[in-house]
């Protein structure tokens, strides 16, 4: 009677570091996956003034026709929505890095879906570098 329980011991002990090895993997891609979609919603710009950078910021989102829902310059946030037959929420932050950059991180929901789609984020930060570059060149 003892074999049979430590045959079903090591079957159970074996299912679960299977188990283990698994759950392991999935996150281990999950934080790949948010590496890359972090990768994507971040973009660095060769500036050290956060005001321009937030003055772009809402800009941008204003000429892709969202709706600024808050700014707040102190904090570097600015959230916007987008009514086009759907709601699309983004919401941008501007950070320092060292003394001669910005960083800016877009982060979109559609609805309460979080979008892992590069499209929207390629669209803003190409907008969005465009107005940075004329703004840093005084052009109107």
């Amino acid at each position: 009677m003892t074999r049979p329980r430590t045959a079903t011991a090591l079957l159970l002990a074996a299912l679960a570091l299977a188990a283990c090895k698994s759950t392991r993997e999935h996150l281990l891609d999950s934080d790949q996956s948010q590496l890359a979609l972090r990768q994507i919603q971040t973009k660095a710009f060769d500036t050290p003034d956060k005001e321009k950078t937030l003055r772009s910021v809402i800009a941008t989102l204003q000429d892709l026709q969202f709706v600024i829902d808050k700014a707040d310059l102190t904090v570097g946030v600015v959230s916007g929505t987008k009514l086009s037959g759907y709601q699309l929420k983004m919401t941008v932050t501007v950070h320092p890095r060292g003394d001669k950059q910005m960083v800016v991180r877009a982060n979109a929901q559609y609805n309460t879906t979080p979008v892992t789609d590069p499209e929207p984020y390629q669209q803003f930060f190409a907008a969005l570098q465009k107005a940075m570059f004329l703004t840093a060149h005084d052009v109107d």
